[in-house]
């Protein structure tokens, strides 16, 4: 008997990556009552609009130069980043591990957590 190679060993039980959070993971941790440390790094006129409640705001731009600061309260805690859609905060997770920070990427931003039906303020 041989083994069939095209079937996989497990199945993923979401659209995360391991990189990435999906909206419905994280928003059963807070429904547990878990606390993370959100990070958006949209742009400015974007966290004008909307954000995830109790979310830092970092662009993008200035995750490199300035996350040790503005995160250094949070030194062992795990970071769920956010933008638009994901694009951004994927950079921003590698750009934050490669700072010692344990980051993860919210699956499809801040747009796939308002589908999932998490709350967002002005």
């Amino acid at each position: 008997m041989t083994a069939d190679v095209h079937t996989p060993l497990s199945t993923p039980m979401s659209d995360a990556t391991p990189n990435e959070i999906s909206p419905a993971v994280l928003l059963a941790r807070q429904e547990r009552g878990e606390r993370d440390v959100l990070l958006d790094v949209r742009e400015q006129n974007e966290w004008n609009l909307f954000r995830l409640p109790n979310a830092i705001h970092l662009p993008l731009a200035r995750v490199s130069d300035a996350a040790t600061e503005a995160l250094a309260r949070f030194p062992d805690d795990e970071i769920v980043v956010y933008c638009g859609r994901g694009a951004r905060s994927a950079q921003a997770v590698e750009l934050l591990r490669a700072q010692g920070f344990r980051a993860t990427s919210l699956a499809g931003g801040i747009a796939a957590w308002i589908d999932a039906g998490g709350e967002v303020e002005d």
